[in-house]
């Protein structure tokens, strides 16, 4: 009985070794086996095996000091480094950078009294927290939150934290993570150190507020921690080691892949916003017939990767640096002639993540890794003085780093972006004395940008559209022009796909065949995500849409939808579109289907389309919705929906407040009434937006 019992065990066991290789595809061991296995853990949904709880691991590393964040860009990931680094080398902190999905919150309530806790929260979408902090955000508002020890009422009276939000005041709910994560922290008794900070990008001042929150932090944190400030001296959070006899192009050198699976040639899903995937284009071209101007309509192939979409979803596109400038940096930082040096980048803390996998090369990290093309932090600037070539340059660095005017009069207004101050400064001397560990470090890790989908799921469920307006930004006086990276990197794709033979017009020269020249034909990384921005399950709904620009993106696959139901029989509800552009021979975007998309419709589709100079006076989509105010608000009393795509300094701002306007005049109603409907329809989610600063 004994041998049989043992041999149930052994089988058992077998058969849950089994189980586990079956349903992790093997991930369970490359994750513990490749040195960035976590991104691939993640992109496959399981975890590493790494302990949850936020105190274990500050007692198992001796840290005194945890940095959470939320972040969807990585802003918030970036200003919670530099606060971890700053208070380790300025008050001695032992400090911790934590992201919020790696960690459980039962424990918070055994947080010790001598420990303190920083929470970096960037606010999403319409108030929403970010992907990786929605378990948090919900944990700590549930309605009976349960801790692991503590019953009282004030279960975190231990627990000391500092708040920092960022957020954009075009929103309605601007800045509500960290208001609401403040107020839920401090009824469960936890005790705030100094102000909750608030970052507006909506005013472009979010880097300007962090450095006016932080100083006065840090004193309030001294004083009630008894930290005493100390001469900061750079101390690096990474180790770089130069390999000079590791050939670059061993298959297991990382030059731009983000896992390994793609090092290896086998990439699979699921993809995501850890994993993405290389989808060819299927079709792209010029859909602006402006001269000086650019907007793509790119097709983007799906077929064959299990990925899926809805009307109205985002989809992420992976960009890559230009030429131009990974050529620029690399020669401003005296790297030109080591660029395909192998490199091994660890943490000297076990609590460091390096934002890459290792080894690599100079280059790879440069051009696919760092977004070197970002506006600069004054903080940064600061920090690399005391690495500047002279002493006078030195001087003008501590100069720049201090004055925020000077600063402004000339970084900011000049469009400058790192290099190219490096190279201003020191007069093309190489900035050979600065770390390589300090660009990691200070140099935000590039993030994919989000498209919203411009075609029907619908009609097309295995391609993604894509309307995209090329980014060039010009300053008067400013020496340089601010090329959008993934617009222009699109716009190459596209030359390249019609065989244009200078692919790229501006010299900036993108790796268009991805590392290791892996994207046979034109390919692109990309990911998909879901959005709260949809149509309404019943399609004889009214729906309004106002999308001026490329704002009508979403909408040409709203109507595209509709157009296709119509064709199958079903009754389709009235489907009025603003929409607003420069010129009718110019910009005037997907004009021919608009009038495919009215023969199919017929009486149900209606556009309006506002040409801001092709008359005497400017017309905006404002002036079009005016012009129908009454139409409008009939639809409304209809229990229409309502979408707005596109800017959301001006013209989203602008819409939200004309609708609560026109609502109260057609109904003689005061203009405090007609917020309150529109506030109404917003929390009903009647009133949609997907908008950008």
């Amino acid at each position: 009985m004994a041998q049989l019992d043992t041999l149930d065990v052994v089988v058992l066991v077998a058969l849950l070794l089994g189980t586990v290789a079956y349903f992790t595809k093997g991930t369970y061991w490359a994750v513990h086996n490749d040195p960035y296995g976590n991104s691939l853990a993640q992109a496959n949904g399981i975890r590493t095996g790494k302990s949850r709880n936020i105190i274990e691991k500050m007692e198992e590393s001796g840290k005194n000091c945890v940095v959470f964040y939320g972040s969807q860009t990585g802003t918030a990931e970036d200003y919670a480094s530099r606060l971890a680094k700053e208070g380790q080398s300025r008050f001695g902190l032992k400090t911790m950078v934590a992201d919020l999905e790696d960690y459980d919150y039962e424990n918070l309530d055994t947080f010790p009294e001598d420990k303190v806790a920083f929470f970096i929260l960037a606010t999403y979408g319409e108030g929403e927290p970010t992907d990786n902090a929605v378990d948090f955000y919900e944990f700590i508002n549930g309605e009976e939150v349960s801790f692991s020890e503590s019953t009282d009422e004030n279960p975190l009276n231990n627990l000391k934290y500092v708040a920092f939000g960022l957020g954009n005041n075009t929103y309605e709910h601007y800045n509500s993570m960290v208001r609401n994560v403040n107020a839920a922290l401090e009824k469960l008794g936890a005790t705030r150190i100094g102000t909750a900070g608030e970052g507006d990008d909506g005013a472009g001042t979010m880097e300007e507020d962090f450095l006016a929150w932080k100083e006065p932090m840090w004193v309030a944190l001294s004083s009630a921690m008894g930290l005493e400030e100390r001469e900061a001296v750079y101390e690096p959070v990474f180790d770089v080691v130069e390999e000079p006899d590791m050939d670059p192009n061993e298959d297991t050198v990382y030059l731009g892949e983000p896992n390994k699976n793609h090092l290896e040639g086998t990439s699979k899903g699921p993809y995501n916003a850890h994993n993405p995937y290389v989808a060819p284009i299927a079709e792209s071209k010029e859909i602006f017939t402006a001269k000086d101007r650019n907007c793509l309509h790119m097709e983007i192939d799906i077929s064959s990767s299990n990925l899926s979409y809805t009307t109205g979803d985002h989809v992420a596109v992976w960009p890559t640096n230009a030429g131009k400038e990974v050529d620029r940096f690399l020669s401003a930082v005296g790297l030109d002639s080591k660029r395909h040096m192998v490199i091994s980048v660890k943490g000297l803390d076990p609590t460091a993540k390096v934002p890459f996998p290792s080894p690599t090369t100079y280059d790879a990290v440069v051009r696919y890794h760092m977004e070197i093309c970002a506006p600069i932090s004054r903080q940064f600037l600061a920090s690399l003085a005391p690495f500047a070539p002279t002493e006078e340059i030195k001087a003008e660095m501590a100069k720049l780093g201090d004055d925020k005017d000077y600063f402004q009069e000339n970084v900011t207004n000049r469009n400058l972006n790192i290099a190219q101050l490096l190279q201003t400064m020191s007069k093309g001397q190489a900035w050979s004395k600065v770390p390589f560990s300090m660009f990691i470090e200070g140099l935000h890790k590039i993030q994919p940008r989000y498209y919203s989908i411009s075609s029907s799921s619908h009609v097309q469920k295995d391609k993604v559209s894509i309307t995209a307006v090329v980014e060039s930004i010009e300053r008067p006086g400013a020496p340089y022009v601010v090329k959008g990276v993934t617009t222009n990197y699109l716009l190459a794709l596209k030359q390249k796909q019609h065989g244009d033979p200078d692919p790229d017009p501006h010299g900036l020269n993108y790796a268009l065949s991805g590392p290791r020249n892996k994207y046979d034909g034109v390919h692109v990384p990309v990911h998909i995500r879901h959005s709260n921005f949809k149509l309404p399950s019943d399609p004889s709904k009214p729906i309004i849409m106002v999308g001026p620009g490329t704002g009508v993106a979403p909408f040409r696959g709203f109507v595209q939808e509709r157009a296709a139901l119509a064709r199958e029989g079903h009754k389709v509800g009235k489907t009025l579109l603003f929409f607003g552009c420069r010129r009718k021979s110019e910009d005037f975007l997907y004009q021919s289907e608009w009038e495919q998309y009215k023969k199919d419709l017929g009486d149900s589709f209606d556009l309006k389309v506002a040409f801001s100079r092709d008359g005497p006076q400017k017309v905006y989509v404002q002036d079009k919705m005016k012009e129908v105010a009454s139409e409008i608000d009939e639809l409304l009393k209809q229990k229409a929906y309502f979408y707005v795509c596109g800017d959301a300094a001006n013209m989203a701002r602008d819409v939200n407040s004309l609708l609560g306007d026109i609502i109260s005049q057609q109904r003689g109603i005061p203009a405090s009434k007609g917020e309150e409907i529109v506030k109404a329809m917003r929390a009903s989610n009647q009133y949609q937006e997907d908008v950008w600063s």
